[in-house]
């Protein structure tokens, strides 16, 4: 491996370790920080989807941990355990983000849209990078590897660009909803369903960091070897 490649490889795991460390230690720290009014995060979760005219979608349990997410193709949002019994800052904060991924899916959010669109293309390339360099190498095609790995990684860093605005416009929605309908009260209460959707933002970025960086470690010879030619 050479240095540059060694510098990446830890310079992007030691970022994504750490945007990790900190969506954790802010959901450990504020699912002990109960909100006032007493709603559990399925309960809030509904309340801001009909708010919105949203019936359709079902809310369901999940055992996995920090496993929140909506899938807009079964139309279900899916809250981990604690998010889903729980009544906390935390729970509430990520429950209102998650109903925001299905307003954007009811107003039909451009961002969102393509994200979906692009989600089976994103897929077949995170498989490429996985397995293309050992073929390179095995059988020695190094360049056409490194432009399929290029073009790879420029998928990959497109999709998470395009994650960007839909887990941001997500988690604006949640803080203002959960204010608005009184969910939350007092500035300690906002301060902490913004730590936690803040924290948990940096996770997506992590991620747009690291693509765009392998792609440029693919590109650059690719570019200085054209200009060799």
């Amino acid at each position: 491996m050479t240095g540059l490649s060694i510098l990446l490889f830890f310079g992007t795991f030691a970022l994504s370790l750490w945007a990790t460390w900190r969506v954790k230690a802010a959901y450990a720290k504020y699912s002990q920080y109960p909100a006032s009014s007493g709603m559990s995060g399925a309960e809030t979760a509904a309340r801001v989807m009909a708010a919105s005219g949203i019936y359709d979608v079902e809310i369901v349990e999940s055992n996995d941990l920090l496993g929140d997410h909506y899938d807009p193709l079964n139309k279900r949002l899916v809250l981990s355990s604690g998010n889903f019994h729980g009544s906390s800052t935390a729970a509430l904060g990520i429950a209102a983000h998650e109903s925001g991924h299905a307003i954007q899916h009811k107003i039909a959010y451009a961002p969102l849209n393509m994200r979906m669109a692009a989600v089976g293309l994103a897929g077949y390339a995170n498989m490429a990078v996985a397995f293309l360099p050992i073929v390179g190498f095995m059988t020695g095609f190094i360049r056409p590897m490194l432009v399929i790995m290029c073009i790879a990684w420029g998928i990959i860093m497109l999709f998470n660009l395009i994650t960007l605005p839909v887990e941001f416009d997500a988690s604006n929605r949640a803080k203002r909803v959960l204010v608005d309908m009184g969910f939350i009260r007092g500035a300690g209460e906002i301060d902490a369903v913004n730590k936690v959707l803040d924290a948990a933002a940096l996770t997506y970025v992590a991620a747009f960091l690291t693509s765009l960086g392998y792609l440029l470690y693919f590109l650059l010879p690719l570019l200085s070897g054209n200009r060799r030619d």
